[in-house]
Order: structure tokens, then C-alpha cells, then sequence
């Protein structure tokens, strides 16, 4: 879904304890405010920070362990990324635990090709001797991969370059997607012609059949809500 704003809109995603937070403190400075989600008592907290000459707005989104909304945080971060229209998604992970931070890397990159991944604590796996090969780990996500230490400002410059790239389209991810069992494969097949017929270019239609598949009700009710409509959204599991 593209975008047609003079500002382009930057999602922040991350765990809990990743330094999120200190990285948007640190990119938006006093330029930020907080309020709640939009009919929701999750806090939402935007900020915004000037990269050659033009106004970016970052939107710090709350810290989940994954995207399947089993909480009003995953539902509201999930929804952001969906159907927000977020000109890139930031991926904050923890460089001294990558294996469990990545998952949401993964998930993300399933329903949004825009995305950087930030590898943030690169100080502290220093001290732990831990070594993150940058390149090596862009290949296997198929994303760019920059080390950050927020607390320090380490890294930054060349992150906030790598957004700009990704928004201007001078940099195009092709995320390599996680491939399932041949059963799950088939019927989601079967579902994205369906699910693309009703909804087009709304919604990352491969990743909304593995939802369908998973019975995810809360997203049948936003995407119904998003489109106004009373669609019939295909249901994975009828």
C-alpha cells in the first residue's frame, strides 16, 4: 500500500528490553508526545527527527515478543503494520540474544518488505565477546542490517540513512520469507487468490491466509472495520 504523505511515517518495533526506547529518545529527542492508541488504553507514543532536510514522524509502537495478538500490544502493534501504511518498520532486536529477538524480525518482514533491522546493544555484546556479522545476517533476512548502541549514539547516522534509502525506494528489501510444511503451503495457496479478489493490495494477502489459517478473529474484525464494509473475508479453516 503506498503512501502519498509529505512526511513519511516510520514504525519502531522491537521486544521489551531491547533499548527501544532509548533509540527513539535519542532520534526524536524533545519532539515527541504520548496518547493513547485510538480506542485503546495502550499508550502510543510519536516523536520526529529531521534527516536531510525533511521531517520524518517515528511511531514508537509497544514492545511484543511476537505479532499474533494475544494481547492489546501485539494488537495494536500488528494493526500498525498492517493496515498503518508505515513508509518502512525499524526492527529493534538485542545483539546478546538475537535467536529469540529475530522471530518478530521474521514475522514483520511476513507482512512488510520495508524494514530495517536494527541491531541495537552492540556495546554491550562486545563486552560479552559476542560477534554479529552485519553482511552475513542481511543475507539471511534479506533486509538491511545496521549495529546500533542507542545509549552512545553508535551507529545512528548510518541508520537513519538506511531508512531514508528504504522510503525513497533507492534500497528495495526482497525479505527471505519462511517456507511451512507442504500442507500449510497449499491451502494458503488456495487462500491468497480469494483473500487478494476481496481486500487487493490492502493487506499483504500471503500473510493474512496464514492468520485465516490460524483463526485469528480480532483480524477478520480489523480488516472488516478498516474497509467499512461488511466484506466476507475467506476463512482459513471453513
Amino acid at each position: 500500500m503506498g503512501s502519498t504523505r509529505k512526511e513519511p511515517v516510520i514504525a519502531l518495533a522491537g521486544n521489551p528490553n531491547t533499548g527501544k526506547s532509548t533509540l527513539f529518545n535519542a532520534l526524536t529527542g524533545l519532539r515527541q508526545h504520548t496518547g493513547n492508541w485510538p480506542g485503546k488504553t495502550v499508550l502510543q507514543t510519536k516523536g520526529s527527527y529531521i534527516y536531510k532536510g525533511r521531517k520524518y514522524t517515528l511511531v514508537d509502537l509497544p514492545g511484543t515478543y511476537s505479532l499474533l495478538a494475544n494481547s492489546l500490544e501485539e494488537q495494536v502493534a500488528r494493526d500498525f503494520i498492517c493496515f498503518g501504511g508505515p513508509d518502512a518498520t525499524i526492527v529493534v532486536v538485542d545483539a546478546t540474544c538475537l535467536e529469540r529477538n529475530l522471530n518478530l524480525a521474521l514475522q514483520i518482514t511476513e507482512i512488510t518488505a520495508k524494514v530495517v533491522v536494527c541491531v541495537n546493544l552492540i556495546d554491550e555484546a562486545r563486552r560479552k565477546k559476542l560477534k554479529i556479522d552485519r553482511e552475513k545476517l542481511s543475507c539471511l533476512l534479506g533486509v538491511p542490517v545496521v549495529t546500533t548502541a542507542a545509549r552512545g549514539g553508535e551507529g545512528l547516522p548510518q541508520l537513519l540513512n538506511l531508512v531514508d534509502q528504504v522510503v525513497k525506494g533507492e534500497i528495495r528489501p526482497q525479505p527471505r520469507l519462511v517456507q511451512y510444511d507442504p500442507e500449510v503451503e497449499t491451502a494458503v495457496a488456495k487462500l491468497v487468490p480469494q483473500v487478494k479478489a476481496v481486500l487487493g493490495d490492502l493487506v499483504n494477502a500471503r500473510w493474512l491466509s496464514l492468520r485465516l489459517l490460524e483463526g485469528d478473529l480480532t483480524l477478520i474484525e480489523a480488516v472488516e472495520k478498516l474497509t467499512g464494509k461488511n466484506k466476507h473475508v475467506p476463512c482459513g479453516w471453513c
